[in-house]
């Protein structure tokens, strides 16, 4: 298929979503000399930042034309959403009933965001706008959950505590359509997880961490990825989210 250029909002719903970029998330790299210190030795310093790669260029693959390794994981594409022009949410499994899981930092309990589904180029799905109410919210873990007024055709995500070798996040990032990015884990420990070689932009926050099996392992909210591809992209795992949530339970991990 031909590639198409990204548009800067969707389309046809562009003037009701073009809201300000306003949550940067980067991307990550191989460490480089001299050697960083471990992920797992030092609490991750969250921050906030316009835009970041993983080394010297920008990989992302328009979901619709991925033909990589982790189409398991791609497949999951319908289940993600554009949370109110600034944002990426993944509808997950859940026992209570299915909810879109994002980052903490996107949204305020009690809100009312806009979520678009099928968002991308060449869509091969059902468009969707709906609203829905922020039910969950916490700062550390940082994670959100939305219950949404009309739910998707598409099967939620099952959730899982065993990230692989490769893991791909699929996002939103600047507010493009729907893209892949995919790396290789460099840890998960302490409730993070660290991953490297995968990159993520402004819009990125709150996309879900796949593994090979095509299951949620995380959510992504910070990084520290560098252009000389020092650093790493992290998130929170979801065991720790989980753990920290009332509406989500065990149950819910149907991989560990």
């Amino acid at each position: 298929m031909t590639k198409r250029p990204h548009r800067s909002f969707p389309t046809p719903w562009g003037p009701t979503l073009a809201g300000t970029a306003l949550l940067g998330l980067l991307a990550c790299g191989d460490d480089a000399v001299p050697a960083e210190p471990d992920v797992c030795e030092q609490p991750p310093t969250p921050h906030v930042s316009a835009q970041a790669q993983c080394g010297p260029t920008l990989d992302f693959t328009p979901v619709n034309r991925y033909q990589g390794a982790l189409s398991a994981a791609a497949g999951r594409e319908d289940a993600v959403a554009f949370i109110d022009g600034r944002c990426t949410g993944t509808l997950i499994e859940a026992s209570a009933g299915p909810v879109v899981l994002t980052a903490g930092h996107c949204v305020g309990l009690g809100d009312r965001p806009l979520l678009v589904f099928n968002f991308e180029d060449d869509p091969d799905g059902d468009d969707l706008m709906t609203e829905g109410t922020v039910i969950e919210r916490s700062d550390a873990p940082d994670y959100a959950l939305i219950a949404l007024d009309t739910l998707p055709s598409t099967p939620p995500i099952p959730l899982s505590t065993r990230p692989s070798e490769r893991l791909a996040v699929i996002q939103h990032p600047r507010g493009h359509p729907k893209s892949i990015a995919e790396g290789s884990l460099r840890a998960s420990c302490n409730g993070h997880i660290y991953y490297e070689d995968l990159d993520t932009l402004v819009s990125s926050s709150g996309a879900g961490v796949l593994n090979e099996q095509g299951n949620l392992v995380g959510v992504h909210t910070d990084g520290d990825c560098q252009e000389d591809g020092r650093g790493t992209n992290w998130g929170w795992t979801t065991e720790g989210i989980v753990e920290a949530s009332e509406y989500l339970v065990d149950g819910d991990i149907v991989e560990r």
